[in-house]
């Protein structure tokens, strides 16, 4: 309980860290009345997205709170099970707002810090970005103690192996309740703001040839929000989905190992010293003027290895405590940390404008769009290969260490210590990725309200910047996926033995009910892939069709003296994500419903492999791909093979819009995927049961 108290001071002080910084940034100066004008539009345009976004998602919240009600009722469930489902939505889903609201007010504040220095405006984004990495790992940590205490209270009576049994098995199921407000609010966000740039750069750039964030093209304020609403919203959720399902997934498999309330203190408490870290670490991200991408990079990075730092340095003595007999743990933690940097690094190197890879994809345009589409692919699929090998040598080292050789149980505890190491520094990991959102929408204000070319170059500086951090933070986001939803399958597998302890399964290559489920979990990714891009195309031809009708037809547009319709394009982006997620959306959920009650645990354990194998290396493709896409455009507009407006800047460009629904719709929303159809086959897992089992 001592542990708890620390824990739950752990998630107050990143709530108030996360306060503080709030109430800093929004002190600044948010610049002259212009740039609040655009800042408002562009807040006003998020608030009434997220509005319409919440109320459908509520309609699926109610639906399946009275679904998980009546399989309470019938047995099936604890009746803590669907409130706890409920909150779980509820802190995933108020994570991303307040990270969005806070990124929508620092937009101006980081332009018109760019207007005085480089470090200024760095500053102002990174701290921006630090409120949503705290109050994601505040919040999550505030509701993983809050129920530990009402559920260690309402099982108070029974023998402590029994109650910690108990309470780990509720607190598994807010999982699910996370996953899905995640899902929605990345699919449905990365439609969102993917249709608006896909569309606000083909019309804009390559048929008209005016510049990006040229305030005459009608989807630039569209593009802004997409941009808060899903990198920033959608991220948010996601990453507290990750950060929740590993901590309970971990002290869930402490359960199955026998290591009792001491087993489920390790990951609780790692992720506690994991705030603290991450707090210190925020002081070291500065730089100087005129900083080259690689300087810039490193600021940030600094924060985050002292992060890593720390927690190495302090999770020694906490296992040494609490779990002197299995010191070996601390080789997990340490696996996981070093696997996290390492797909970082990789992820960096190919997205990156400084190193080779993206450099060759520039090149690649001077002989057009298709080779630059043909050399984005290739890169993506061989940019698999090492976040595979690091994943799994970490998966090894973690088993291992934690005493799998003598112990299975022991070992996939390890495995899920290795998750909570990697995610331990999130705080500060996502601030680095929230960071990116917010520069980017700052060099649009710059170029809408004509502010200094060197305003515009800091901005875009920083924009560069975050367009990798963000692609390292959809890497780290994807493994850590990964390593959660080996977790999430080995506690499937316990609580089907949990309910059924009579029954073997049999989950070798053999049994055509496992073969089945892996080609259906393997074909899954592609499905969910192919209608979340689908979604995207359709969105963004509305989109297209609009801003050409704009160009056309309002008189003085293209010569800047009429104002188009920013509204419509909005209200277009906002109707099309809201009907277009739906699909994705019950894809992920009534799939391994279906699969459990046709093939039965077997068959649900085969789709959750498949899953977790296909939609990991396919996640780590479109983003990387995406991301070089991306980066690749930018060196070029920052004067290499011809500049802006060249052939060879038109052809990246195209590959820059293919790779859009790559990096922030599909991409992304995999890993969430991957980890709701585990944390929906645990929740029904007693409804299989009963039709195949008992």
């Amino acid at each position: 309980m001592n542990i708890m108290y620390f824990v739950a001071i752990s998630s107050l002080s990143a709530l108030i860290f996360s306060y503080c910084l709030f109430q800093r940034v929004k002190k600044q100066s948010p610049g002259n009345s212009e740039m609040q004008r655009i800042s408002g539009a562009v807040q006003k345009g998020a608030n009434a997205y997220l509005r319409r976004q919440y109320k459908g998602v509520g309609i699926f919240f109610a639906v399946i709170f009275i679904l998980l009600l009546a399989m309470a009722f019938f047995g099936f469930l604890s009746f803590f099970t669907p409130f706890a489902f409920l909150t779980g939505g509820f802190f995933s889903g108020l994570s991303g707002f307040i990270g969005m609201r806070t990124a929508t007010m620092a937009n101006c504040r980081t332009a018109h810090g760019a207007s005085k220095s480089l470090n200024s405006g760095l500053k102002a984004a990174f701290s921006a970005g630090c409120v949503m990495g705290f109050t994601v790992v505040g919040l999550g940590l505030l509701d993983i103690t809050v129920w530990y205490f009402i559920l260690n209270w309402a099982f108070r009576a029974l023998p402590e192996a029994e109650r910690i049994g108990e309470i780990t098995a509720n607190m598994l199921t807010f999982g699910m309740g996370a996953s899905s407000m995640a899902l929605f609010a990345r699919v449905g966000g990365g439609i969102f703001t993917k249709a608006a740039d896909v569309g606000a750069d083909l019309v804009g750039k390559v048929e008209a040839g005016i510049p990006e964030d040229d305030p005459r093209n009608p989807a630039v304020i569209a593009d802004n929000v997409g941009d808060n609403v899903g990198d920033v919203a959608g991220m948010g959720a996601d990453l507290y989905e990750s950060y929740v399902g590993s901590v309970i997934s971990t002290a869930a498999l402490a359960v199955a190992a026998g290591l009792g309330l001491k087993g489920v203190a390790i990951p609780m408490t790692l992720a506690a010293l994991g705030v603290l870290a991450s707090i210190v670490g925020t002081f070291f991200v500065k730089t100087k003027e005129d900083a080259s991408q690689k300087n810039l990079l490193k600021a940030l990075r600094r924060g985050v290895d002292i992060s890593a730092v720390l927690i190495v340095v302090l999770a020694f003595p906490v296992i040494r405590f609490v779990l002197p007999d299995h010191i070996g743990i601390y080789g997990a933690v340490l696996s996981g940390l070093v696997a996290g940097v390492a797909i970082g690094f990789v992820t960096e190197y190919f997205t990156s404008e400084n190193y080779t890879p993206t450099k060759n994809l520039s090149a690649s345009s001077k002989t057009g769009a298709a080779t630059v589409i043909i050399s984005g692919l290739s890169m993506g699929m061989l940019s698999t290969v090492a976040p595979a090998l690091i994943v799994s040598v970490s998966v090894l080292v973690s088993y291992f260490c934690a005493g799998g050789s003598g112990d299975f149980n022991m070992g996939l505890y390890g495995v899920g210590v290795s998750a909570v190491g990697m995610l331990s520094t999130l705080g500060i990991t996502l601030a680095t990725d929230a960071y990116g959102p917010i520069a980017d929408n700052a060099g649009g204000i710059a170029e809408m309200t004509h502010m200094p070319p060197e305003v515009r170059k800091r901005t875009d500086a920083l924009d560069a910047l975050g367009n990798t951090t963000a692609a390292t933070g959809k890497g780290f986001a994807i493994g850590s996926a990964a390593l959660t939803a080996l977790a999430l399958i080995a506690s499937y597998v316990s609580k089907i033995h949990e309910i059924a302890p009579e029954f073997n399964m049999d989950l070798s290559l053999t049994n055509p009910l496992v073969l089945i489920g892996l080609f259906i979990g393997g074909m899954l990714p592609f499905l969910f892939a192919a209608l979340t891009m689908d979604a995207v195309g359709k969105a963004a031809q509305a989109i297209v069709v609009e801003v050409r009708r704009q160009f056309s037809t309002i008189k003085g547009l293209m010569e800047g003296k009429a104002e188009p319709d920013y509204a419509s394009c909005v209200d277009m982006c906002t109707i099309s994500a809201q009907k277009l997620m739906i699909a994705p959306a019950l894809v992920a959920v009534v799939t391994p419903v279906v699969v459990g009650l046709l093939l039965g645990p077997e068959g649900v354990a085969g789709l959750l492999a498949g899953n977790t194998v296909v939609g990991f290396l396919m996640a780590v493709m479109m983003a990387n791909a995406g991301g070089a896409w991306d980066n690749a455009k930018k060196y070029i507009e920052e004067g290499a093979y011809g500049g802006k407006g060249s052939e060879e800047h038109k052809a990246a460009v195209v590959g820059d819009t293919v790779g859009d629904p790559f990096k922030d719709t599909s991409g992304p929303s995999i890993n969430i995927l991957i980890k709701l159809a585990s944390m929906v086959s645990i929740v029904f897992a007693g409804v299989v049961a009963v039709v195949h089992l008992l």
